[in-house]
């Protein structure tokens, strides 16, 4: 193995030697503890440590890195305590994550380390959007991503790549290809002769690189992030290793032929470096020893300090605060008001949001020239420019990637889906990031998703959904879904200025049929509040959406039925004291949604107020919701279809009892 030291000191090869072995020794120690039961689970990076390692000492150490299981190389090399991690490992309060996620499923701010979810792929366009980020603070930095050979399976790989080299973003793409994905061998993974033959397809550059030769990545990796900032380009880089053990300890390795074994235990990494230093005349035999003796010494002492075997206490308040980051006092409407059309009123928060938050970034498919779908975002690019107001590429999973990653660098963002129906394409980031980070390492994630939603325009199956549903059961997000000018305005600046993930759902056919008094000035409504449409004395109708229009025109229609109407404006959280005060008012609920009947919220209400204000019932709940199929779209058939069409039958058969 041919190691090449241009321009590298002695001192700095011994520093690169340390920094190598170190995560070597710490593996051995923790796979000891494994199988003493101290730790409960290990992915190995065995014999893959000059890639972690090299890596990182190439990048400065306030860019982000974004590693994967078998990356403890960059936890070391970024200097994060052992005691601490080992605490992290056993699941205790004071590691990195309060115990509430596993191994290296964590990130740390301090480090500039943005933490892993299982899914590997979704890791690669969070570091677009912290590219993004220092592209426009005009910084010199680059982030550099891992993902192994079987993550360039996944679509994400795709829409990553894809999105940083269309929007030519600093970002260095690092594939570890270690020969399995668990236990399917590349051969079952992909037809390419090599990875790297990717980089083309995206217009990128791209390395393949002896991944068990530490100079070779350290200088790969240099010369990557030199290019990646100079030329605002990214970067694929392919790394040849091997995986000496299983993909994690309880797996094994019996589906590995014993040769390649034997083949890459003449490659390993800390020996093939160490060997060289002996030859350069760098580091004799005693110094090897002697420091890897003091690095043991320093391990023990570490775990020591680390290892705790009494049980911890369980705070539940704790837990449930953690789900969210504080939220902003809400800025109440002064001035004068003018009466603005639902779209208008979404328009014109956008565009004060946009004037109150220079850091606020707008996305989605053709919001910026063509002004979005709906022309909601018409004018916006004109006035604030194509670096925040940004078409995207068709790839919904990346571009909800990307707003995480603007959250790490400060950022807040807009996402428009062209319809609520395709956030099916970017529901992984949705529910298992931008959801799940503020809970599992304390980063907020300042996300709207804004979701043109609903039935009523003829547009089908595929075009017409009121999913929210899908979201109101995911921790850590909120969901919101105004009824009436004022409160869309009111609710979109909240949610903006929010730094928690906020779905926000505009019903389509509202748009241009609903209209209302709204304030000019820019103002907030609070997340998390019902508003009492109107008191009644028979029953009470608690609706959202376009539910609050059926229910006030049904309301109109029969003035000998004294109806209440709760609107509850957001979903999560939801305002239960307004629930309660309006069953009390009645006795005779029905709950109105136009999402099919079957795990429609209407459900978790209607349990919520059983549960809670049983004493305070005249008659059974009743749900009304809309047909258990897909969205028809025939006129006929979707009229059929919703909810609306079943609300006088469903009012009758409450106000029998």
């Amino acid at each position: 193995m041919y190691f090449d030291r241009s321009s590298i000191s002695k001192d700095q090869l011994l520093s690169f030697y340390q920094a190598l072995v170190y995560p070597r020794l710490v593996e051995e120690k923790m796979l000891l503890l494994l199988r003493q039961g101290k730790i409960s689970k290990w992915f190995s990076g065995i014999g893959q440590e000059a890639i972690s390692t090299g890596a990182t000492l190439a990048m400065d150490s306030d860019e982000w890195i974004l590693p994967l299981h078998r990356n403890l190389g960059v936890f070391t090399t970024r200097q994060m305590p052992l005691e601490k991690l080992l605490q992290q490992w056993q699941g205790q309060e004071a590691g990195y994550s309060k115990g509430r996620e596993r191994s290296f499923h964590f990130g740390s701010r301090p480090h500039f380390i943005c933490g892993m979810i299982s899914h590997l792929g979704p890791q690669l366009s969070i570091a677009d959007g912290i590219a993004l980020a220092h592209k426009l603070k005009k910084e010199n930095k680059a982030t550099l991503t891992f993902t192994g050979e079987g993550g360039t399976s996944e679509g994400e790989f795709h829409e990553a790549l894809n999105v940083a080299a269309v929007w030519d973003l600093p970002v260095i793409f690092l594939v570890e290809n270690n020969g399995y994905a668990l236990s399917t061998p590349v051969s079952e993974q992909y037809r390419c002769h090599s990875l790297v033959e990717k980089a083309i397809g995206y217009g990128m550059e791209g390395v393949q690189v002896d991944g068990n030769n530490l100079l070779e990545v350290y200088q790969t990796v240099k010369t990557a992030r030199e290019y990646a900032i100079s030329h605002q380009k990214p970067v694929l880089i392919e790394a040849l290793t091997f995986r000496m053990r299983g993909h994690e300890e309880a797996s094994g390795t019996k589906y590995v032929p014993k040769e390649l074994f034997e083949e890459w235990a003449q490659k390993d990494p800390v020996a093939q470096f160490e060997q060289f230093l002996h030859q350069e005349g760098i580091l004799t035999e005693a110094a090897q020893q002697q420091l890897k003796d003091t690095l043991k010494h320093r391990i023990e002492e570490e775990v020591a300090n680390g290892l705790v075997s009494k049980p911890r206490k369980p705070d539940t308040a704790a837990e449930l605060q953690d789900i969210f980051a504080p939220a902003p006092t809400p800025q109440y409407p002064i001035g004068k008001t003018t009466e603005k059309r639902f779209i208008d009123a979404i328009s014109d928060g956008l565009r004060q949001s946009l004037e109150e938050f220079p850091q606020l970034v707008l996305m989605g498919q053709d919001i910026a020239t063509y002004g979005g779908a709906f022309k909601i975002t018409e004018g916006l690019l004109e006035k604030f420019g194509a670096s925040r107001v940004r078409n995207t590429p068709l790839c919904e999973s990346a571009i909800l990637g990307a707003a995480l990653g603007l959250s790490l660098e400060g950022f807040k963002s807009m996402v428009e889906m062209q319809f609520a129906d395709f956030v099916s394409c970017g529901f992984n980031q949705i529910v298992n990031n931008l959801a799940k980070i503020h809970y599992r390492w304390g980063q907020n994630a300042d996300v709207v998703i804004r979701m043109p939603t609903g039935a009523g325009v003829g547009a089908g199956p595929f075009h017409s959904q009121s999913n929210e549903a899908w979201f109101t059961h995911v921790p850590g997000l909120k969901v919101v879904y105004p009824s009436s000018p004022e409160d869309a305005k009111g609710l979109l600046n909240a949610a903006i200025a929010d730094p928690n993930p906020v779905m926000f759902f505009e019903h389509k056919a509202l748009y241009r049929s609903v209209s209302g008094m709204v304030p000019d000035e820019y103002y907030t409504t609070e997340i998390g509040k019902a508003r009492l449409i109107q008191a009644g004395e028979d029953i009470t109708i608690i609706t959202y959406g376009a539910g609050v229009h059926w229910a006030r025109e049904y309301a109109a229609d029969h003035q000998e039925i004294s109806i209440g109407i709760l609107d509850l404006r957001t979903l999560i959280p939801l305002d239960y004291p307004a629930i309660q005060q309006a069953v009390s008012s009645t006795g005779k609920v029905l709950v109105l949604h136009e999402d099919t009947l079957t795990g429609g919220f209407g459900a978790e209400i209607a349990a919520w107020i059983g549960e809670h204000c049983f004493h305070l019932l005249d008659a059974p709940v009743i749900r009304c919701g809309s047909l258990d199929t897909p969205v028809p779209f025939a006129i006929d058939l979707e009229k059929n279809f919703l909810a609306k069409s079943r609300l006088d039958t469903h009012i009758r058969q409450l106000l029998s009892w």
